[in-house]
């Protein structure tokens, strides 16, 4: 027998040894004619202690499921609470849009006497429904002199401007709305070209992109 210490023997010489171990145990506690029995019974722990090795393995995995399942549930009520009214929030931007049209349907000239009375009430009003969105998280997209940014942003025509760097937005067709991080309806703008490239610009000045569906059906 070997004079080195239990703990000194490599890990797996004590891992091959482990099995050995029990069979011989088996074998000195059975008579010569109880070998055959002896087998059985250590096949037997064998298959046991794999069975406990795989119950052990799919309890983990069980865990680990059910940790992701909470994390993905907490996620989904964050995100209902957070864009529960992106929906209605996107019906009520068509109101929005037509208090903006009356407002610009009044001459300059012309706001004043009655017609100044019912432009201050629709101002009045178009700020109280903004203010009411933005407390849900509606935010107003209005980029005018910004970076075009085609996450929040949809060309629609470019203009010859060499005042300007290129890709800077210079009108703005359509305001933009979103709700937390997600857009509800993008900025439809016109953007410069012909100037002075951005420092931070890595390609081409923006293209007029397709048409929006959803921006159509809002216009």
């Amino acid at each position: 027998m070997s004079e080195q210490p239990k703990d000194e023997r490599a890990p797996d010489e004590n891992a091959a040894g482990s099995e050995a171990q029990v069979k011989n145990q088996y074998a000195e506690a059975a008579g010569p004619g109880e070998a055959g029995g002896a087998s059985d019974d250590y096949e037997a722990l064998v298959r046991l202690m794999k069975e406990n090795e795989e119950l052990k393995d799919g309890r983990l995995r069980a865990v680990a499921e059910m940790e992701n399942l909470r994390r993905r549930t907490a996620r989904d009520v964050q995100d209902a609470r957070s864009y529960a009214i992106a929906n209605f929030a996107r019906d009520m931007l068509g109101v929005a849009d037509d208090l903006r049209r009356a407002l610009d349907a009044i001459p300059a000239g012309e706001k004043s006497g009655g017609l100044a009375t019912l432009a201050e009430g629709v101002e009045l009003t178009e700020r109280s429904m903004l203010a009411a969105l933005e407390r849900h998280g509606v935010k107003k997209l209005d980029p005018e002199g910004e970076r075009f940014d085609p996450n929040f942003h949809q060309a629609m025509f470019e203009v010859q401007n060499a005042d300007v760097p290129a890709g800077t937005v210079v009108q703005v067709v359509q305001t933009g709305y979103v709700i937390g991080d997600r857009v509800l309806r993008p900025a439809m703008v016109g953007v410069a070209r012909g100037g002075p490239r951005a420092p931070a610009e890595a390609g081409a000045a923006a293209e007029p992109g397709p048409p929006n569906p959803q921006a159509e059906k809002d216009a």
